[in-house]
């Protein structure tokens, strides 16, 4: 089956989110009377694991601290005010998007990340209505690693998910794109930590940049 649409996970693989996140918890590290963080890339490490793991490493709290859950909440309610003030497309792409289109390929988007935060950020960025399909949590009974909302993406599409691709910086995005009889790709520019090599994950390619998809797509690599 030829390949119809690619799906892509949205923080470390479609977007990077990071810097959005690295100046919030900045703030939140000054209000708590600790020195500025020195190394964006160690933190990105953490961001795939969700904001309580992000909180906990930038205010160094371990993960049952007492007060952990407070301070998530107040992670949170900043990200409301600032979810796309430095957030941007990963180098590549938008190019790469636009050439989808022109293929006729439609593109999507399946992510962990709430829908409060997910469809302002696409609306942001001007990708809400180029964007074949958008799946949150709350579309689904099972987030990623479960193949729900792939296998929903699919079903909007009226795709079989054979003829799908699913790209992701995560070994759960892989989990679950395998889970949901898709191709996958790993990324290895995104979010995952430096000791997860993404060779392992079981993923039908890996790529070091987004501009390696569309070769992949060309040669119809998945057939």
């Amino acid at each position: 089956m030829r390949i119809q649409a690619v799906l892509f996970d949205m923080d470390g693989t479609l977007l990077d989110t990071a810097k959005d996140f690295y100046d919030i918890v900045q703030r939140m590290r000054a209000d708590h009377g600790l020195p500025p963080l020195c190394d964006e890339a160690d933190f990105r490490q953490h961001i795939s694991r969700g904001a309580q793991t992000m909180v906990a490493y930038a205010l160094e709290m371990p993960l049952d601290h007492p007060e952990l859950d407070a301070q998530r909440i107040d992670f949170l309610a900043r990200y409301d005010q600032q979810y796309a003030q430095l957030t941007e497309p990963f180098p590549g792409v938008l190019d790469l998007l636009a050439r989808l289109e022109k293929a006729g390929i439609r593109w999507g988007v399946a992510t962990n990340k709430p829908l409060r935060f997910a469809q302002p950020i696409m609306e942001h960025l001007q990708l809400a209505t180029r964007s074949a399909v958008l799946l949150c949590p709350e579309h689904v009974a099972n987030s990623k690693p479960a193949p729900d909302m792939l296998l929903a993406a699919c079903e909007q599409l009226q795709l079989d998910p054979r003829q799908v691709v699913y790209v992701g910086d995560d070994q759960r995005d892989i989990d679950a794109g395998r889970a949901a009889n898709m191709h996958t790709v790993a990324v290895r520019y995104g979010y995952n930590p430096r000791e997860d090599n993404p060779a392992n994950w079981g993923a039908d390619a890996v790529i070091e940049c987004i501009n390696e998809l569309e070769p992949l797509l060309a040669a119809q690599c998945f057939c």
